[in-house]
């Protein structure tokens, strides 16, 4: 994608339209909050390598519904890496179907573990114990939110609960893909890793920079710093073309949902991985809007109930999971969500055709080219973030449908 030009779409967006505003807001909040954390941010990827190394895990723990979504999320980035030839790091995502957090974080918390929390700004008191707890036992602490606690405080600078949650998404990314050019270079690591694991290989595009025998932890906190503002600079101007180029599609889409919702519908919302996450996050944002503004909108995430898509799995096979829950929920005036990175998912083509059938509107975002699903129509609304990038797509689409929940109720 031509960045600049991207960039130039953005600054010229009209701000008397929603869409164009709400880009405006997201720019300028994402160019402040990495001009500001960039330097930050790489010393604390240097910090939590150095606790992997000394066997540590990351704890992510979050209350609300749509710290849920980035609990579940981050857990998966590290736990399987979309890179190929990247380390499975421990992560263990805590939400409060498991007890207080409080509770866990006494239970699972220990010295060396890195421990995340999400909607610290919500002042609630369970998450502040269990940050408590867990920095008094000896873990490193991360938060989104001034005066939580936390041994690192990123705060974002947005009231927008929508812009706060994206920014924080784009920064986990963040931590995770950089967190590793500390497993790459001997000597920086007081730990168990005293020798590079690996060569940067197949995933070098992360950090290009870097020379393979690089021993300086300072030159090399400095490229990571400078690797960081890159990224807040591509995922920009990604999000700049998938607002601005899509801007009819999601208008468009706002309306279907909107006359189905009037009409007594629901919507059901799928996705694979961190596209789960992002359908968990969608219907968090449906039925518990962050915005006084937005009403209570009825909808079911497909990727829920562990018993329903192990059983599925298991019986039939993974492409069938949501499938059969679109002919089980599926009624016409519904609508369906697909969330995917590649557009090509088999489940996800399968929940879609299905949806036609039964005569549901149907939404796909998709990222790369909008693989299948845009290539043969398999939507009615097509949003196509155009990268290959996996992280980036998924930090764009989550503006894309945080627009799109705005636009029902605008």
């Amino acid at each position: 994608m031509d960045i600049e030009r991207a960039r130039v779409t953005s600054a010229t967006a009209s701000t008397t339209d929603h869409v164009g505003r709400a880009l405006a807001l997201r720019t300028a909040a994402n160019e402040r909050f990495f001009a500001d954390q960039a330097a930050n941010t790489a010393r604390l990827c240097h910090g939590m390598a150095e606790r992997f190394a000394r066997g540590g895990r990351l704890l992510a723990l979050g209350s609300s519904p749509q710290a849920r979504s980035d609990v579940r999320h981050v857990a998966v980035e590290f736990v399987h890496p979309v890179i190929v030839g990247k380390r499975a790091l421990p992560a263990i995502g805590l939400a409060r179907e498991g007890g207080t957090l409080e509770l866990q974080a006494r239970l699972l918390a220990r010295l060396d573990d890195i421990v995340i929390a999400f909607g610290a700004q919500d002042a609630d008191e369970d998450l502040s114990r269990a940050l408590e707890l867990a920095r008094d036992q000896g873990a490193l602490t991360i938060s989104y939110a001034r005066g939580s606690g936390a041994e690192w405080e990123f705060e974002p600078p947005s009231n927008d609960l929508s812009v706060r949650q994206e920014l924080a998404e784009t920064h986990y990314h963040v931590l995770w893909e950089l967190v590793h050019v500390f497993f790459e270079h001997r000597g920086l690591l007081q730990g168990r890793e005293s020798r590079p694991v690996h060569d940067t290989g197949a995933s070098s595009f992360l950090y290009p920079f870097l020379a393979e025998r690089e021993h300086d932890v300072e030159a090399v906190l400095a490229d990571v710093r400078r690797s960081i503002e890159m990224k807040a600079q591509e995922v920009g101007a990604l999000r700049a073309q998938t607002l601005t180029e899509n801007r009819e599609v999601l208008e468009r889409a706002a309306g279907a949902l909107r006359s189905g919702f009037e009409a007594g519908g629901k919507l059901l919302a799928l996705g694979n991985g961190g596209s789960a996450t992002d359908a968990m996050d969608v219907v968090a944002d449906f039925r518990a809007p962050p915005a006084r503004n937005q009403q209570p909108r009825p909808a079911i995430d497909l990727t829920e109930d562990p018993a329903i898509l192990t059983a599925i799995a298991n019986d039939i096979g993974t492409e069938e999971i949501f499938r059969r829950q679109v002919i089980a929920y599926g009624q016409r005036g519904d609508a369906l969500l697909a969330l995917s990175t590649s557009g090509n998912s088999g489940n996800v083509i399968a929940a879609l055709e299905e949806a036609r059938k039964r005569e549901l509107q149907t939404i796909a975002m998709v990222g790369y080219d909008g693989g299948r699903v845009a290539s043969e129509g398999l939507a009615d609304h097509v949003v196509v973030t155009r990268s290959q990038h996996i992280p980036r797509i998924q930090e764009a689409q989550a503006s894309a449908y945080h627009v799109l929940r705005e636009l029902v109720d605008s």
